[in-house]
């Protein structure tokens, strides 16, 4: 008995003393309490801030500098890495992408929702490389890129005559703005619901769209704090809707029955479409071609090609979107990189036809633009979490397999300077609102694209904002082509500024804002879209009549 209970003894101070070591060589962070973990000191709004914070505070504690760019925490049972440097990013999810590439579990969005064959989220394994290969070939070869041109044309053409109709219907500045942020979202989904099942959207209230937007809405909001705490304590996902504290479920359950419409609808026309032979070609229709044996898709292979087209729509349509609302706001907040911008366009494309891709490389303050608004607001500041797949260290701390690996995009690219606890929330009016990482980016509080044009440039903010390593979006080269054709193509014919008040003739004033979130979207601004020219509207009505035949 008496060695029984001295081995107990040795195994718990054994258990003592590795734990401690354990939690000593790990990166400093907030304090962590029972159950919770460092979960109570996370804000609802706007995370990145804080985790920018948390470099200068937890960076004091280390006696060889006065940063930090890895801090631990523990987001209930689950140890959770936030990387605040490019450093730190380029280091562990580039270059050691092997351990890096896995995602976190989310059973809300896959098990609840019903995303289960989304590439975004799906672990490192088999089914997600055959999907990678999937939008290597559709995105990624220059047969693919150069395919969609005629459609990246077409749909720039119909934005651009859609803001001439809503300046001409006499509306206000607020209308406008909203207007304006309609017709960028109706190109980019054109865009993807085109690649992805072949279906041209004609119209605004198009069918397929609306299913999407309709389920995409519901997702978000469910989503919520009750939603999110499922991904951490699985068990709550068996709990009936009627017990108390649990009444979303009931929610989640509608959503589901959307996200099912959304993924099968579009499908079930495609197929009928093949069956009959009329079916265009597109991102499905060719990958029903590669799994169909002897008239018959196995069921595996069908549910993952729905779930690969329908995140083409899903995951391309809001981050380019965002990129282009924040490129409009940028040249509504700064009319000097719009005027310079557009004289590079007219000295290279003049007036008498639209800007083409074979132009690009001829208009550097263009692309400098471009980079600088990339810099200013990158579209997902938190990028999708990574998990690490087995132990690792950094820096002489160790990071623990399993880890949820959140980089900080938004600080690695720049730091806000107005920020109140009480209501977070990006000031531009009063500060310009936010600076770069000074490590990176020189004169950081100045929104600059000249940065970008110096002999020795500065850091492409691209190389972040589209993700890391093995994760790297796919669609990269195709977001940033068709948000270049937009921005090129409205700049040469249309003048985006600040709204006037119809009764004095004076600007108006706002306050520009981001709502907190997994994407950082630029709240509606009142604003003026007015043609250049008489010339531009007869150009670009041309073009309208020729792409209507």
């Amino acid at each position: 008995m008496a060695i029984i209970e001295l081995l107990l003894v040795l195994i718990v101070i054994f258990f003592i003393c590795t734990t401690r070591d354990r939690r000593s060589s790990l990166p400093p962070g907030p304090s962590r309490l029972p159950i919770v973990g460092s979960a109570h000191h996370l804000p609802l709004k706007y995370q990145q801030h804080v985790f920018k914070e948390w470099r200068k505070i937890y960076g004091a504690l280390r006696t060889s500098a006065n940063w930090c760019d890895v801090v631990y925490l523990r987001i209930f049972n689950k140890p959770a890495i936030i990387l605040n440097s490019a450093r730190a990013m380029e280091e562990l999810l580039d270059r050691r992408g092997y351990k890096y590439s896995d995602r976190p579990r989310t059973i809300y969005i896959s098990e609840l929702v019903g995303l289960t064959n989304n590439v975004t989220i799906l672990p490192y394994g088999d089914q997600w490389r055959r999907q990678r290969r999937w939008f290597q070939t559709a995105f990624q070869t220059s047969t693919a890129l150069d395919s969609y041109i005629p459609l990246q044309r077409r749909e720039s053409v119909r934005l651009l005559a859609g803001l001439i109709d809503a300046n001409q219907d006499g509306n206000d500045g607020d209308w406008v703005g909203i207007f304006l942020f309609k017709g960028l979202k109706h190109y980019v989904s054109a865009l993807m619901m085109d690649i992805a099942y072949g279906h041209s959207v004609s119209c605004p209230d198009d069918e397929f769209v609306a299913l999407a937007e309709r389920a995409i809405l519901g997702i978000i909001e469910a989503g919520g704090a009750a939603a999110s705490l499922i991904d951490f304590f699985p068990f709550l996902k068996f709990i009936p809707a009627w017990i108390p504290g649990m009444h979303f479920m009931a929610k989640v359950a509608e959503v589901n029955r959307l996200n099912r419409q959304m993924i099968d609808v579009p499908y079930e026309r495609v197929h009928a479409a093949m069956v009959q032979g009329t079916a265009r070609d597109c991102f499905m229709t060719t990958l029903l071609d590669e799994y169909t044996i002897d008239g018959q898709v196995s069921d595996y292979d069908r549910e993952d090609i729905k779930g690969a087209a329908n995140i083409v729509y899903g995951a391309g349509t809001d981050t380019t979107a965002t990129a282009l609302t924040t490129f409009m706001l940028a040249i509504v907040l700064y009319p000097n990189t719009r005027q310079r911008a557009q004289n590079e366009l007219d000295a290279v494309v003049g007036t008498e036809r639209l800007p083409e891709f074979e132009d690009r490389a001829s208009l550097p303050y263009l692309e400098a633009l471009l980079k600088e608004v990339f810099r200013w607001n990158p579209p997902v500041p938190l990028a999708l979490p990574h998990q690490l797949t087995e132990d690792d260290t950094y820096d002489s701390y160790t990071i623990p397999a399993g880890s949820m690996i959140m980089p900080n995009v938004w600080y690695a690219l720049f730091r806000l300077l107005s920020y109140s606890k009480a209501e977070p929330r990006i000031d531009l009016s009063r500060c310009r609102a936010i600076t770069r990482d000074p490590e990176y980016y020189e004169e950081p509080d100045v929104f600059k694209p000249e940065r970008f044009l110096s002999a020795n440039p500065e850091r492409d903010p691209r190389d972040f904002v589209f993700g890391f390593g093995r994760r790297l979006c796919p669609g990269q080269a195709f977001g940033d082509s068709s948000i270049w054709l937009a921005v090129s193509r409205i700049l040469a014919t249309l003048d985006v500024t600040k709204a006037r008040d119809p009764t004095t003739g004076v600007e108006i004033d706002f306050e520009p804002e981001f709502i907190s979130g997994m994407m950082s979207h630029v709240i509606p601004f009142p604003c003026g879209v007015r043609p250049r020219s008489d010339k531009s509207v007869e150009l670009i009505r041309a073009l309208e009549a020729e792409e209507s035949t």
